[in-house]
């Protein structure tokens, strides 16, 4: 049959490729159900964006999407793939599945390797082989690396080629779990616009779970937002202006559902552009308050003239690299991939040792890594954080367990959390060992608007405690709001440097959703809070 009744409100094309029928599933040591009686229906060619906070089930039901990743559980309720019960189907190259993590996906050494790999397991003729690799080498521009080391690409190529590989096997599904969580902005961007070319062109069926919202709602047909296991909201992306899903939207939709006056809801930047213009005539324009330095003058972490490379015939990793960090200050690093960032935080550390220039740092040095899985030794969340730092007791483990949202994980193994509650567990873990100097390296990595908003509330009371914090981040929006001044990492330098407004206001690509769409108004507004002050809105108590 074909089918010509597509419907253009949702992006699907009437015909049912999922079917969820009250699927209720239980970790093997859980006692409150991962997904709870959850019934929806996915029609071919949309593309659904499914967020929610960490650990409400998210990546639990998009494994429960496919056979061969289906978690141990006890399990309740159905799943139907083109009428056929799923575990009966053969979907192992009809849906296509990116994980979160680059390195995970990856399981050969070169590049072209990796595109061929599943189709050496599918027995096509070499010819036949040679011709789609070059076809989905052209389509994704991989040509240019196509002969490299996998160890040489950077973290969005790397997830770039996961993309390429499982769409080699020619999939009618794609699914995706946080593709962006460890890309840059640009990066991020990029690659959410590529999948969105697939799903247009190709007619695939994208499923994707997300925390960076502000560019896959406008990409999205439909928005499936979960909590505790359960559907919230199931609808148009313009429609999830729920006050309880605020922290997860888009900097357009949150400033519109606090300064609504009307019209239609922006969700993007430029519609949102548009409409504050509407809103602005004849309107009083706030000044904004200044921005201070924070921190007191004492400088605690010195890096001076920095070079270093991993090995002696290799290129230089940090090239000069100069910045000063205050006692009591949070200091951020932003950059593209690749920039030098992470390799400065290790230099930090004392992991890495530079070749030449000075590293000062006062004060207990602890770090939390981009990968929070290499912290964690023991088989539950509690003996973990128990074993830490020697004979730390039982009430600072409680209390740092608290303080990152994590005492109800106690049971669990860390593996089995979610990408957002392992790095509250391992900032708890971190947290223990009393840190003077905190080092986060992508900290927001996973985690949920509604957890940023608690974890900026931890960090700014770690501050004023008098700990000084230094965050590599690719979360443009978080640094904006909890950092006392922010600096720009490339090839291997700093070269910008100041308070959020300094450093936001004057960058085209580089800055926040809500300064691309209020600079016109208000030139240094950098956030979503900035904007809503500046067009008479009262802040958020």
């Amino acid at each position: 049959l074909f089918y010509t009744d597509c419907n253009r409100d949702k992006g699907g094309c009437g015909v049912e490729i999922f079917k969820v029928e009250n699927l209720t599933f239980t970790y093997p040591v859980g006692d409150i159900p991962a997904l709870d009686n959850i019934s929806l229906k996915i029609e071919k060619g949309e593309f659904i964006t499914i967020c929610g906070r960490s650990g409400c089930g998210k990546s639990t039901l998009l494994r429960h999407l496919k056979n061969e990743l289906t978690p141990h559980g006890s399990r309740l309720g159905k799943v139907f793939f083109r009428g056929e019960e799923l575990k009966e189907a053969d979907t192992a190259y009809d849906i296509g599945f990116v994980m979160q993590n680059p390195e995970n996906g990856i399981v050969c050494d070169k590049v072209w390797h990796e595109l061929a790999f599943g189709l050496e397991n599918m027995g096509i003729s070499q010819e036949k082989m040679h011709t789609k690799v070059a076809e989905m080498a052209s389509f994704f521009g991989i040509q240019n690396w196509f002969y490299k080391n996998v160890s040489e690409l950077s973290g969005g190529q790397k997830q770039l080629l996961n993309l390429a590989a499982a769409m080699v096997g020619q999939p009618s599904v794609l699914i995706l779990d946080e593709p962006t969580s460890q890309l840059d902005p640009i990066a991020a961007g990029e690659f959410l616009r590529t999948i969105k070319k697939i799903n247009d062109e190709l007619g695939i069926t994208v499923i994707l779970t997300e925390h960076r919202l502000e560019e896959a709602f406008p990409l999205s047909d439909r928005i499936i937002a979960m909590e505790n296991g359960k559907v919230i909201f199931d609808g148009a992306p313009r429609k999830a202006r729920d006050m309880k899903l605020y922290p997860l939207l888009p900097s357009p939709m949150k400033i519109y559902s606090r300064l609504a006056e009307g019209g239609e809801c922006p969700i993007n930047v430029k519609e949102g552009r548009t409409w504050l213009e509407k809103i602005a005539d004849g309107k009083t324009i706030r000044n904004l308050p200044g921005q201070s330095k924070s921190g007191t003058a004492e400088n605690v972490v010195e890096i001076k003239n920095v070079w270093f490379r991993y090995e002696k015939e290799l290129p230089d990793v940090l090239r000069g690299v100069n910045f000063c960090v205050r006692k009591g200050e949070i200091y951020s690093l932003t950059g593209g991939n690749g920039a030098g960032k992470t390799t400065a935080l290790m230099v930090l550390a004392g992991i890495f040792k530079p070749y030449r220039g000075k590293v000062k740092t006062v004060g207990r040095v602890s770090v939390l890594p981009q990968n929070p899985q290499t912290l964690f030794e023991e088989k539950t969340v509690e003996l973990d954080l128990l074993a830490s730092v020697g004979n730390v007791s039982e009430d600072k483990v409680r209390a740092a367990a608290e303080k990152c949202h994590v005492e109800h994980l106690f049971s669990h193994h860390p593996y089995d959390l979610s990408g957002g509650e392992q790095q509250r567990a391992a900032l708890a873990k971190v947290l223990l060992s009393e840190p003077e100097i905190l080092l986060l390296d992508e900290p927001t990595k996973g985690m949920d608007g509604f957890f940023k908003e608690s974890f900026a509330e931890i960090l700014t009371n770690l501050k004023k405690e008098g700990i000084t914090i230094i965050l590599v981040s690719h979360d443009i929006e978080f640094c904006a709001e909890v950092s006392d001044r922010c600096a720009m990492f490339f090839n291997g330098e700093i070269t910008a440097e100041g308070t959020p407004r300094e450093f936001f206001a004057g960058n085209s690509f580089y800055t926040t959703a809500a300064n691309r769409m209020a600079r016109e108004f208000v030139p240094h507004a950098v956030t979503t809070e900035d904007v809503i002050l500046a067009f008479g809105g009262e802040k958020v108590l």
